[in-house]
């Protein structure tokens, strides 16, 4: 690539408008009929997480994931030439000072189209304190706003980067509280949040399976349906849902142990119903992490583009996973996860989570934060045909540049 497309700067900003963990979360006026108590804002209320065994984390999902790291990281990488690709994740101001004051002396001066050197360059010299974690979650958004700007370059859409389209559109499942509208909607399926945890006793997992109950009949008969356990379970406990479950026509039980829990996998699929799929992978990181999650039983791989590394790494995990005849089904990714399943020949579905108003209409993922997000249409979802990922940054958007390279805050 000419010299006038090497990029000249990366930039990290952080979301400023997200609501604080420690915010009360309000019930609304009236919830999801199939699902009474269930609020409408689901990733901030009671969902079982690992921090569910302290009662003072038990009733807010929000709580549980500390004071900012669940905050929004918005990465712009510039070409000489003015092209900006964009790529996002969270981690807050810990990934941003990751960005500006470590990750971005790796790229600078680099070819936007040299994807395995520049995520070379990040990795390798990360190594002493990274390897997982908010350090990859950083890595992956300067990765993804890499290969936007490639695309911006080139005026390709990532997907032809990548080999070129072997899928028109995805068919999408729906991750939330309301199953009824799930379907209403058209989607290929829907995932509920698992609400009570092993500490919570008999009284929890029989509510858990009444949850169940409650979707399918929301749902209808025929429309898979999904158990997201969000690292919160045992391999008792987990054997015990699964089996209680798997007659609904509930298809997998996802994340329901710590992804480096291998032994775990490997012995819950075994005592898992047979026909039930288990799955994991969004807070896995690298290919490294995903080969022991193939070697351990887990059915289907699902990395996040914005935590896992990035794209470059989601195309070794899938080529990981061809090895060992898994199936890849990203976690959320919007845009990112899209262009790489519209060219990868194994996908079968992708993840749309309800995140607007009462959880029960489509739409953008991060708010008003960024223009182009595809929306599903009658449960499926179209990737377009723009220049990178398609996706461009509000300029009205509220956004704080924490730290620039000398280390001062702005």
């Amino acid at each position: 690539m000419r010299e006038r497309h090497r990029v000249t700067e990366v930039r990290a900003w952080v979301r400023p408008d997200q609501p604080a963990s420690s915010e009360p979360v309000t019930q609304p006026d009236t919830a999801p009929s199939e699902l009474p108590d269930v609020i409408a804002d689901w990733r901030r209320s009671k969902v079982a997480n690992p921090m569910t065994r302290y009662p003072e984390f038990r009733d807010s999902r929000s709580a549980a994931i500390g004071r900012d790291s669940g905050r929004t990281v918005v990465v712009e990488v510039e070409s000489a030439s003015g092209h900006v690709g964009v790529g996002i994740t969270n981690g807050g101001q810990v990934a941003a000072a990751i960005v500006e004051l470590h990750l971005a002396d790796m790229v600078e001066g680099q070819d936007p189209a040299a994807h395995e050197r520049i995520w070379d360059r990040m990795f390798h010299s990360t190594l002493l304190y990274g390897r997982k974690g908010v350090v990859l979650h950083a890595i992956s958004a300067v990765d993804l706003a890499v290969w936007d700007l490639h695309g911006q370059i080139t005026g390709e859409p990532v997907y032809s980067l990548l080999g070129g389209p072997v899928h028109e559109s995805l068919p999408a499942y729906a991750t939330g509280p309301d199953v009824g509208a799930m379907a209403r909607l058209g989607f290929a399926g829907g995932k509920l949040p698992l609400t009570w945890a092993p500490v919570e006793g008999e009284d929890g997992f029989r509510r858990n399976v009444e949850r169940a109950e409650q979707a399918r009949a929301a749902a209808g008969p025929d429309m898979p349906l999904y158990y997201d356990c969000w690292m919160s379970l045992d391999v008792d406990y987990a054997t015990r849902l699964a089996w209680a479950i798997e007659p609904l026509g509930f298809r997998w039980l996802e994340e329901p142990l710590p992804p480096d829990d291998y032994a775990g996998h490997a012995e819950l699929r075994r005592r898992m119903p047979p026909r039930m799929m288990l799955t994991t992978g969004e807070h896995e990181y690298t290919a490294a992490g995903f080969r022991l999650l193939c070697e351990n039983g887990v059915d289907v791989l699902q990395p996040d583009p914005a935590w896992c590394g990035g794209l470059t790494e989601l195309r070794r995990i899938a080529a990981v996973a061809r090895s060992y005849g898994k199936r890849v089904l990203p976690h959320v990714g919007g845009a990112y996860s899209y262009h790489f399943l519209a060219a990868y020949p194994e996908a079968f579905l992708t993840e749309f989570p309800l995140v607007t108003g009462r959880c029960d209409t489509p739409g953008p993922l991060h708010g008003d934060l960024l223009t182009g997000e595809p929306l599903p249409v009658d449960g499926r979802i179209h990737v377009s045909d723009a220049p990178g990922f398609g996706l461009r940054l509000n300029p009205d958007a509220a956004l704080v540049r924490g730290l620039r390279r000398e280390g001062v805050p702005t």
